[in-house]
């Protein structure tokens, strides 16, 4: 018998494009032989079509597993995690805690910090005070807002004046907004898949064709250039498997994550960046290219993200909510 397998995808954050695309990737390769496919378009503005998985709670709209690809807010965050949880609806991909946790890049580094775990010094600026901090490190700084991706929003600051530019740029996406230390080095970045016992790919180094991987060079100009594996010092890609599985756990990240580094030049430290809980699946997206480079291609990984989810699933139903 088929599994029903319903896709939501879209959404409305500034990343519905991205979603898009790693949907309709995700759908092709989804074995008609195995699988049905229900799909969940949500507009810009929040309207589902068809009608949201509402059923009361418990119930199953004929749905077997659902695999949410929505990046950023409103769908990575733990929103449509906490939705279909209440729905008692399997999913692929992390849970509710995990998934708010690690789309705030605040409260990821502060677990990651806790955890003795590398991350790069930084401080917060709030909307409600949009005012350059005292930085107690020296230009150049990143300026990002705290919950959103794909490099959204993302600025490069090398003065004063470069930062409060950068500071009404992110602001107008999230009301949190990082500043941190710019890293003079590479960019590196590692698949993780596994529920308990999560396993890390091999790694890949991307090699941007601007100042830094924007939006605009991962999804538009087709320019950037990628190394799998990263050539790396002898025994740093252990150290950065290592890393991005206790990154992973940190956050109490299950099914899927791609976590992000900085290896600067200066010094050769490996810092943690981000993790992010639904990573990009389109043909150019680096958390299958990883995996199929590791020996696990695009469909057998998507088969192995919905067995995860449904052995989550069943682990959760052996837990008792009431007395």
């Amino acid at each position: 018998m088929k599994l029903r397998v319903a896709v939501v995808y879209g959404g409305r954050s500034g990343e519905h494009e991205v979603s898009l695309r790693s949907a309709e990737s995700i759908m092709r390769a989804l074995d008609p032989a195995k699988y049905e496919i229900v799909r969940y378009f949500i507009d810009q503005e929040g309207r589902w079509d068809p009608r949201p998985i509402l059923p009361e709670p418990g119930a199953n709209p004929g749905v077997d597993v659902v695999f949410p690809v929505l990046h950023g807010t409103f769908g990575e965050d733990g929103t449509m995690q906490g939705l279909l949880e209440l729905a008692g609806l399997p999913y692929v991909g992390a849970g509710v805690l995990a998934s708010a946790v690690s789309m705030d890049k605040d409260i990821m580094k502060r677990l990651c910090r806790e955890r003795g775990l590398p991350v790069v010094e930084y401080v917060i600026v709030h909307r409600e005070r949009l005012e350059a901090p005292c930085l107690p490190f020296p230009f150049p700084v990143f300026v990002k807002p705290a919950n959103l991706g794909s490099s959204v929003g993302i600025s490069k600051a090398g003065d004063a004046g470069e930062l409060a530019a950068a500071l009404r740029l992110a602001a107008g996406y999230d009301r949190k907004i990082i500043v941190e230390r710019a890293i003079v080095g590479r960019e590196l970045e590692c698949s993780v898949l596994g529920n308990r016992e999560p396993v890390a790919s091999l790694p890949c180094e991307i090699l941007p064709s601007r100042d830094f991987y924007d939006y605009e060079d991962k999804y538009l100009l087709d320019q950037a250039q990628f190394k799998l594996p990263a050539e790396l010092p002898e025994g740093r890609v252990e150290e950065l498997r290592r890393l991005a599985v206790e990154c992973y756990r940190a956050v109490e990240c299950e099914g899927m994550a791609r976590v992000d580094f900085l290896f600067e030049t200066a010094g050769g430290r490996l810092y943690i960046n981000e993790i992010n809980t639904i990573p990009g699946f389109t043909s150019i997206s680096m958390f299958p290219r990883m995996w199929e480079h590791s020996g696990l291609a695009y469909s057998p990984l998507i088969d192995r993200l919905i067995e995860l989810a449904l052995e989550r699933h069943a682990a959760i139903r052996a837990t008792r909510f009431a007395r």
